[in-house]
């Protein structure tokens, strides 16, 4: 359409179906016979529409009602991110909401709207950790993962090959964030130990099973994971564990919050969610993501960002410091383009507060006050309105320069655009601006060790070779 040219008016395409049924076998075309991107790029397709009404999982019996407007082009999903006009309460996880039992009893911070009062006091806790541990980050980053690499290489040297970068990382993030966060090694933990990374995927899983596939028959999964949920107490004894954990390492910030107004029980269980839910379970995504697409990207892309890295970190005297990294123009780069083809959050939720009208690229649709809304962000962000011919391509510079740095309010990965910032007023994610630095520690951990590295992607990334630098340009142990 044409500049300052109305959009036209019309009413939001797609169907329902037939209830219950129609629930269910949307369910299975959504994990099992077509796939997530399949699912929703089809019907847009054949509503001629990128917003549309839909079923989304889980559906029957675990959810009351499937029904959603869905918004799937990077125009109309914003709306989302505007808590003037959706409501953000209780739809974290979207149709369905796990147990608060899996919670300490609470609804926790995500699942709060903003004008719930604990929200504000809740998020400004988080914010105010991650400004009170911000000199901890780069060097526990750099001392968790170079034990993590030295791991590598000893296995790709010990006759097999090959080693398993995301089951390293599982292990290495876990104690990364919690020594990070509060300064204690979680296996440092009497309630822990080494298991604490297993307990902790055992929780994740027992919050998102009905939005996760493992891979089994169709037959026996679906039936398991996602038509009942599973029974909070069967892993009652490993929240106990994690909990135990955050009451005694997070003990600082525990007082902190207390002086904001909010009880020590209620703070910790909040601070066990957004460390191992939002901050955890994020980069057991996102880190092997981040490998995957620049071992795709092949040793060109590694030539650029040896030399960018290396370069920044001896202007810094061989140093990794925050003032280095922003040098970094390619290496965020990168980072961005990974979270906007990989966003560990796929989905996003908010009712309609009140009446509203949202716009595609292409016409504008009348929402009625309380329609769920939900956003497959994928598809928005990999908008070819947008992005251009390469919106399905990873291009590590895409973001690079004036003109790719006004790409950036596009990328929606932190529940909000790249070019904002959380607050307490928001649902953007609080540690928005960590998770692009872990991802650039990342790189610049790989690029001081090696020139180049190969790596297998599938259902694991691994790593299959590694070449180590010709120079280098840091002390790693600065």
């Amino acid at each position: 359409m044409e500049l300052g040219v109305p959009l036209p008016r019309r009413p939001v395409p797609g169907s329902y179906g037939v209830p219950f049924v129609s629930a269910v076998r949307d369910r299975l075309d959504f994990y099992y016979l077509q796939g997530q991107d399949k699912y929703f790029e089809s019907r847009a397709e054949r509503y001629g529409s990128t917003v549309v009404r839909i079923n989304v999982p889980p559906g029957p019996f675990m959810a009351r009602d499937p029904r959603v407007v869905a918004l799937l082009d990077a125009k109309s999903f914003p709306v989302l991110f505007d808590v003037a006009k959706v409501e953000k309460r209780d739809v974290f996880t979207g149709t369905f909401m796990p147990s608060t039992s899996l919670t300490g009893g609470y609804r926790v911070c995500a699942y709060l709207d903003p004008s719930e009062p604990n929200h504000a006091k809740i998020k400004q806790l988080l914010l105010s950790l991650l400004v009170s541990r911000k000199d901890a980050f780069v060097p526990v980053f750099r001392s968790n993962f170079g034990a993590l690499l030295d791991t590598v290489e000893s296995q790709l040297a010990s006759g097999g090959g090959k080693s398993d970068f995301t089951a390293l990382n599982d292990a290495t993030s876990f104690e990364f964030i919690g020594e990070a966060y509060f300064g204690v090694r979680p296996s440092a933990s009497s309630s822990l130990g080494t298991g604490g990374p297993t307990k902790a995927a055992l929780w994740l899983l027992w919050q998102l099973a009905p939005l996760t596939t493992l891979g089994l028959p169709m037959i026996i999964e679906d039936p398991l994971l996602h038509t009942l949920p599973l029974p909070p107490f069967l892993i009652s004894s490993d929240y106990k564990a994690l909990y135990a954990y955050f009451a005694a390492a997070a003990s600082q910030a525990l007082d902190a919050a207390e002086g904001l107004g909010l009880s020590r029980e209620e703070a910790c269980h909040n601070l066990l969610f957004a460390t191992v839910f939002n901050s955890y379970g994020g980069f057991k995504l996102l880190l092997p993501q981040i490998l995957s697409r620049v071992a795709q990207a092949g040793e060109k892309l590694h030539k650029r960002l040896a030399a960018e890295i290396r370069s920044a970190v001896a202007d810094a005297g061989g140093n990794v410091t925050l003032a280095a990294l922003e040098k970094m123009e390619l290496t965020r780069s990168v980072v961005w383009e990974a979270l906007r083809l990989d966003p560990p959050v796929r989905f996003q939720y908010g009712r309609a507060k009140a009446d509203l009208e949202i716009e595609s690229h292409d016409a504008s649709f009348a929402i009625k006050k309380g329609e769920m809304l939900f956003g497959y962000q994928p598809c928005a962000t990999r908008d070819p309105r947008v992005f251009g011919a390469t919106a399905r391509e990873f291009v590590g510079d895409r973001f690079v320069g004036e003109e790719g740095r006004k790409l950036l309010q596009y990328v929606y990965w932190s529940n909000g655009r790249e070019t904002e910032n959380p607050s307490v007023d928001n649902k953007q994610c609080p540690g928005k601006n960590l998770v692009v630095l872990v991802g650039r520690l990342l790189l610049v951990e790989l690029f001081l060790r090696y020139d180049t590295f190969t790596a297998e992607a599938g259902k694991k990334v691994v790593i299959t070779g590694v070449t180590k630098a010709s120079t280098s340009a840091v002390n790693r142990t600065a």
